[in-house]
């Protein structure tokens, strides 16, 4: 049988039991059922992640193994339990119809997976099993560390922090413990001592030691000043270990993904301070004095005022917006003195790629793209952004065809009624199938076929249902838009030129997507198309510079944008500025034109 292909997946869900090898015996186990089976296995197939939670798909050796089955490489799975593949009984359906779609078998050791409804019905029951369990053991270990702390054990904790050594119960006779490290206990005394008594930032504390060459934990000579900042708070060092500081909760929205990571983490990755009085204190060896830890605590305190202080108010009106095309990595604000000897006349704003800071990447640029004055691009943008608030047509337009597409998508008043009655004619057929079959009118062998039609009928009528319901209410909603244009406009032009610099900024971020810069030229992204032109992209000419085409697929979305040279730029440190620099007007994003506009529109007052 070795024609066809096998492979194996297993999976641990903590770093603990990957350390202790508890993988080992289901990579044996599946193994053995292999060979047993009469299949090979190639090196090649062994798919495992250690230290991955079942409650996720984003895993790496189970994205391989997705790719490897999808591209028909794989005709065998074999996994020890289901809940070894996925903890929640959803992805456990998902990831095997995924399997079965493209020829592809799953075997669990455990439990064969059949045909019958018998078979189905067990692998829910062990799917809704599986995911029960991980919920009980997580809220076991949280009120289990709970109790721990609150009884003064170091083993509420799975880790110790910089300075410390944890030595787990197995480790230390029955009890847990923070032990010294003497070399980084140095260190940290020296953080302190620089901080509470020399009064120096974070930045040259970080500059003292990498000087000095003290390693991180994890063997790096570079340290950042977040880091040192979560150690100077830690109150670990002065000898209260504190269980329950933070809670992590989902992230907010972001305007835009994160250089690297498109789609958000499933996991919550908002971490949110706890009240002091809500936190519990545990024992362990100080590395510090409290006054000196109060000391250097009071001192992030002032630097944290004065800093505050310092700013002038609202300075970066495209924070956030602005984007690096060469490397990817955003831009962030930077302020120079336009005049090294004389600092009281004033300060020029940049906007600065933090790919081009060495300092960041170990003294190595990764990107050489050039910073832009801060004052010239939020003008040359706000002036796209007006033309386009001043112009209703265009938003006209898009809406217009919106409210055709809902319109054409939506259902008539009575085929809703229709489906209406439909579900309820169905929904009593499935109550009077359910009484036959409990006076022992049918048999089990009639029943179940019966119902499971019956159901997945209805499945399909209230999704159908939902669906004429959201069409309907669309082409309201776009029909409301649509006939408040006009005051919209109205009030645009009236409010732009009073606008305050928080209502510039609110506006610019509901209607642009993103601002690309590259080197000499800067390209704004809308989120609401140009207008339409007649010229196509197909037709454009390699000697017509002035020329920007965007998002050009074969899809048909022939969008065309026109370069505008940003206002003159002098000479400024010495540096050459964006000369001649080429801003399009607004590149198409059509399916986020209406929601981007809508509360705008809806609710002109706001302007």
């Amino acid at each position: 049988m070795a024609d066809s292909s096998v492979a194996l997946y297993a999976r641990v869900s903590s770093e603990s039991q990957a350390r202790d090898n508890t993988i080992a015996s289901q990579i044996a186990a599946l193994r053995e059922r292999i060979a047993a089976d009469g299949w090979q296995l190639e090196p090649d197939h062994t798919y495992v992640d250690e230290g991955y939670s079942g409650a996720i798909l984003l895993r790496p050796a189970l994205e391989q193994l997705r790719d490897a089955v999808a591209a028909g490489c794989v005709e065998r799975i074999y996994v020890h339990a289901p809940d070894r593949l996925a903890r929640r009984y959803a992805h456990q359906v998902l990831l095997i119809e995924e399997f079965h779609r493209v020829g592809a078998m799953v075997v669990f050791l455990n439990r064969p997976i059949g045909s019958t409804a018998e078979d189905d019905l067990l692998l829910q029951v062990q799917g809704m099993i599986a995911e029960y369990e991980r919920a009980k053991i997580m809220e076991r270990s949280r009120r289990g560390r709970r109790h721990a702390a609150r009884s003064g054990l170091v083993s509420a904790f799975t880790a110790a922090p910089f300075g410390y050594r944890y030595v787990c119960r197995d480790h230390g006779g029955g009890v847990a413990r923070f032990e010294v490290v003497e070399e980084e206990a140095r260190t940290v005394r020296l953080i302190f001592a620089w901080v509470g008594l020399e009064r120096l930032s974070l930045r040259e504390v970080c500059r003292r030691l990498q000087q000095a060459g003290c390693p991180t934990r994890h063997g790096s000579a570079r340290w950042y000043a977040s880091t040192v900042r979560g150690m100077l708070a830690n109150p670990a060092y002065m000898g209260r270990a504190v269980f329950g500081r933070s809670r992590f909760l989902p992230a907010r929205p972001r305007l835009r993904p994160i250089r690297g990571h498109p789609r958000p983490s499933p996991r919550p990755t908002l971490r949110v301070p706890v009240p002091p009085d809500e936190w519990i204190e545990v024992p362990v060896p100080a590395l510090v004095e409290p006054a000196l830890f109060e000391a250097a605590r009071s001192q992030l305190d002032e630097n944290r005022r004065r800093k505050r202080e310092r700013q002038l108010g609202p300075r970066w009106l495209l924070q956030g917006l602005t984007v690096c095309r060469r490397c990817g990595y955003a831009y962030y604000g930077k302020t120079a003195p336009r005049c090294g000897k004389d600092r009281s006349k004033g300060e020029l704003r940049y906007y600065r790629c933090i790919g081009t800071d060495g300092h960041r990447f170990g003294g190595t640029a990764v990107c050489d793209n050039r910073q832009v004055r801060g004052d010239r691009l939020e003008e040359s943008v706000w002036s796209q952004v007006r033309a386009l608030l001043e112009d209703p047509e265009r938003v006209t337009q898009e809406y217009r065809r919106r409210t055709s597409e809902a319109r054409d998508g939506a259902a008539a008043p009575e085929e809703i009624a229709r489906l209406d009655r439909q579900i309820a004619t169905l929904k009593r057929g499935i109550g009077r199938l359910i009484d036959s079959y409990a006076e022992g009118v049918i048999d089990k062998t009639e029943f179940e076929p019966r119902i499971a039609g019956m159901k997945t009928r209805l499945a399909k009528l209230t999704q159908q249902h939902q669906a004429a319901l959201e069409a309907a209410e669309a082409e309201r909603n776009l029909s409301l838009v649509t006939g408040r244009l006009e005051d919209f406009a109205a009030k645009v032009r009236q409010g732009l030129d009073s606008l305050d610099w928080l209502g510039r900024r609110e506006i610019l971020r509901a209607l642009i997507r993103r601002i690309e810069v590259d080197h000499d030229s800067v390209e704004v992204i809308f989120r609401v198309p140009p207008t339409p032109t007649s010229v196509s992209p197909h037709s454009c000419r390699a000697a017509d510079a002035q020329a920007s085409w965007q998002h050009c697929t074969s899809g048909g979305r022939t969008h065309h944008s026109l370069a505008e040279p940003l206002p003159s730029t002098g000479q400024g440190l010495g540096e050459p500025h964006l000369q001649g620099a080429r801003l399009p007007p607004p590149c198409l994003d059509p399916p986020h034109a209406a929601k981007a506009l809508q509360s705008r529109m809806m609710f002109p007052d706001r302007l």
